[in-house]
């Protein structure tokens, strides 16, 4: 059972109801730009600011707190977006207003793609709609990643605007995308649609957009079944040298972006 709808902040209390005889915990809990629900042991956290869910530092601070969580008391979890929406990347508002600002800002989105990375339970995508530079390394983080069908963009955009990508976004997108597609997808600044970016590694299905959110909590609810401490071990095996790499050179890599060389 659903009992809360993807597209609505939830609002109420506890609610628990039995259906073909399995017992559904349902607790929502509303922020002003998250809305995090509990079901089924799969916490599903929604991104909702009413626009094009840009990485603003309130929205990075409600997820990492949703994240931390998830992982308390929750056996997987399923991030999605609003409709046509999943992420626009980090706020151009906050980044076009010094260097100190986007500095900050670029730190704290930096953790929150690496706590999301290392998620210590299985996270599952539900990417709703377009989905650009640091919306499109959100989408990197899940360890399955479902997508609407229809004309949306999912993609790194850095070099098309005069950007170098970041050392975390390059090994985001070496570790997921395919070798093929990997210098398309960074150098050249390739923007995909949902079916291409199925091709190209940033998705793993793609299904009718009033699916998207059942058929990643689906894969949640399936992936919260396995072993947790197998998963967690895996996962830091896998994903492991990557996010210490991204950390040992987070610091260099921030000072080169922020003065760039000629």
């Amino acid at each position: 059972m659903d009992a809360v709808s993807p597209w609505i902040e939830p609002r109420g209390t506890a609610a628990a109801c039995d259906t073909a005889s399995r017992l559904v915990y349902v607790r929502p809990v509303t922020t002003e730009l998250v809305a995090y629900t509990l079901a089924d042991n799969v916490a599903t956290v929604t991104m909702d600011d009413g626009k094009a869910n840009a990485l603003s530092k309130d929205m990075i601070d409600a997820l990492l707190a949703a994240l931390t969580r998830a992982e308390s008391e929750a056996g997987a979890m399923v991030l999605a977006g609003r409709l046509d929406r999943f992420c626009a990347g980090f706020d151009l508002r906050v980044m076009m207003s010094g260097p100190e600002n986007a500095k900050a800002l670029l730190g704290a989105g930096s953790e929150l793609l690496l706590r999301l990375y290392g998620a210590t339970i299985p996270l599952v995508i539900a990417c709703t709609g377009h989905a650009l530079a640091g919306g499109a390394l959100v989408v990197l983080t899940g360890d399955h990643r479902v997508g609407a069908t229809g004309a949306f963009r999912i993609g790194l955009n850095e070099v098309a605007i005069g950007l170098p990508v970041p050392v975390l976004a390059m090994e985001f997108a070496r570790d997921r995308l395919t070798a093929v597609e990997l210098p398309r997808a960074t150098m050249m600044a390739q923007i995909y649609d949902p079916e291409t970016a199925v091709r190209a590694g940033y998705l793993d299905a793609i299904v009718a957009p009033d699916a998207v959110l059942a058929t990643a909590r689906t894969e949640a609810i399936r992936l919260a079944a396995l072993a947790k401490s197998a998963y967690r071990a895996t996962k830091k095996r896998l994903r492991g040298r990557s996010i210490a790499y991204i950390r040992a050179s987070q610091d260099e890599d921030l000072r080169d972006l922020m003065s760039p060389s000629a």
